[in-house]
Formats: structure tokens, C-alpha cells, sequence
């Protein structure tokens, strides 16, 4: 996933300057949105990351449109690196156990952004936000486990990676607006996990 930078017109000294430039701006945005996502939340204001980089919220805005664009770049290292671990855990010899790392692995990350879990429920419906760039490659990345562990006879056969990553979501969120008591989590993901088990169709 990359993110526009604008145009890139010119070679000169003048355009080289021009684009390092924006480099730099993109990296203090995008640096400053990390820690005020993390302090304050997804929600925070726009205008004060542009602030604390030192830039009108004119430049912001020429480098992220809107505040999905701002927090699918937030998040963009995140998804790279669920990305790495799905693909390591797919030569993990219990595929159900690897499914579980990794949706575990989701909701760690998803928490260290307040509001980051909502938006992505929100952007799975909505396929013109830029953070339906991060939700399709995790789809994908998900499936490949999730078919695993089906195949392996571990989960039922009717659960899909839609659904699954929408309850990972709504876990993450439910965790977010419940901070003293930090292994709910890890207490709803197993719940929800053990209702996807093949060995209680019949009984689910």
C-alpha cells in the first residue's frame, strides 16, 4: 500500500528540493498523527497534528484528504506486519491455533489506536475509504488461514472471513471502552472461537 504524494513533475535542483520537501512533511504528519492517535484517539483533531508538524492544515490535507486517508497510513505498518505474521503462520502445524494468533495479533494492534476498531467496522461496508486499502489484503490474508482450518476440519465450514474479522473488530471495541479490565479480550476472542469450532455444529 503506498500513498499519494501528489504530482512529481520535474527533475531540476528546484523539483528535487520541491519533493523532498513534501517527504518531510509527509513524515512529520504522519509521525505526529501516530502519537496523537495514541494519546488522544482516532478522533483527534486534525488541525492540531498539523500543528505538532509544524504545517498549515493545507499541506495535511494535500498529502491526506480526509481522516481515513490519515489513519489507513497509521495503520498501513500495522497491516504490514499482521500481513508477515499470516504469512509465517501458514506453516504452523495446527492451522486452528495459527487462526487464533493471528486474530489475537489484530485486536493487540487495533487497540493501540482508540476509535481505530470502529472505523474499521465501518470501512468494511464502504469500499470508497481509504482504509478499504488495509481491509482487503487482511481479508485475503485471513481467508488463506481461515481455509486452512477448515480444511483441517477445525472450524465450521459456514464461517467466513467477513464475519470473523467484524467480530474481531467489535471484540477490539468492546475492550477499547472497557480498560480496567484488560483480559476481556482475550476472554470474548475465546468465546467467540469456541462457537467456531466444527465439533459444536450441532449443537451451536
Amino acid at each position: 500500500m503506498t500513498t499519494a504524494m501528489g504530482p512529481q513533475a520535474g527533475t531540476g535542483p528546484q523539483a528535487r528540493a520541491q519533493r523532498a520537501d513534501a517527504r518531510r512533511n509527509y513524515d512529520r504528519l504522519l509521525g505526529e498523527a501516530r502519537a496523537a492517535f495514541a494519546e488522544h484517539g482516532t478522533g483527534t483533531s486534525l488541525e492540531d497534528v498539523a500543528r505538532r508538524a509544524g504545517v498549515g492544515i493545507g499541506t495535511l490535507y494535500r498529502h491526506f484528504p480526509n481522516r481515513h486517508a490519515l489513519m489507513s497510513a497509521v495503520w498501513e505498518d500495522a497491516v504490514c506486519d499482521l500481513l508477515a505474521r499470516s504469512h509465517a503462520l501458514l506453516d504452523d502445524p495446527h492451522p486452528c491455533s495459527a487462526l487464533v494468533t493471528w486474530l489475537r495479533a489484530i485486536v493487540t494492534h487495533a487497540g493501540e489506536y482508540r476509535g481505530l476498531s470502529s472505523a474499521l467496522m465501518a470501512a468494511s461496508h464502504d469500499d470508497t475509504s481509504a482504509l478499504a486499502r488495509c481491509s482487503r489484503p487482511m481479508r485475503e490474508a485471513g481467508a488463506a488461514l481461515l481455509a486452512r482450518a477448515q480444511e483441517a476440519g477445525s472450524v465450521r465450514p459456514d464461517v467466513s472471513i467477513s464475519d470473523l474479522l467484524q467480530l474481531t473488530n467489535a471484540i477490539s471495541l468492546a475492550a477499547e471502552e472497557t480498560p480496567d479490565d484488560p483480559e476481556l479480550a482475550d476472554r470474548l476472542l475465546t468465546l467467540t472461537l469456541r462457537g467456531l469450532r466444527a465439533e459444536d455444529r450441532a449443537t451451536a
